[in-house]
């Protein structure tokens, strides 16, 4: 186990819209709801789980995934198809697909993912395990 992944924290502007968006991403993915607390919510699946809180900390009301730090999370998400079926309900959940001119196909031609990002600028890749 020395050197997985333990947990990932994100913190967000609107902890609501959090447990909708990123919250029935991580659901659908197979993370199940882990802890709750007046400022935040985790999810887990095995021993890693995903935080999200709206700290009064927070230095600014957005994300910018362009800036230095993180750029984006990656998921492997199963077959093309359930890749191509989380990409369309993901519209339904507040995301946007990135680089639709390219899609499937933006990683390259041996690489089939979905890339999402949502209202708060936080992206994500889904990776099929089909390529």
């Amino acid at each position: 186990m020395r050197g997985a992944l333990h947990h990932v924290e994100l913190w967000v502007p609107d902890l609501t819209r959090a447990v909708e968006n990123p919250g029935w991403l991580l659901t659908t993915l197979g993370y199940t709801p882990y802890q709750a607390w007046t400022g935040g919510r985790s999810w887990r699946l095995g021993d890693t789980y995903i935080v999200v809180e709206q700290s009064p900390n927070l230095s600014a009301d957005d994300h910018d995934r362009c800036r230095p730090g993180l750029n984006h999370l990656a998921f492997h998400v199963g077959t093309t198809h359930e890749l191509d079926e989380v990409v369309t309900n993901a519209a339904h959940h507040g995301w946007t697909l990135l680089f639709s001119d390219r899609h499937p196909y933006a990683g390259g031609p041996d690489h089939h993912p979905g890339y999402l990002e949502n209202g708060d600028g936080f992206e994500v890749e889904l990776v099929d395990t089909d390529v």
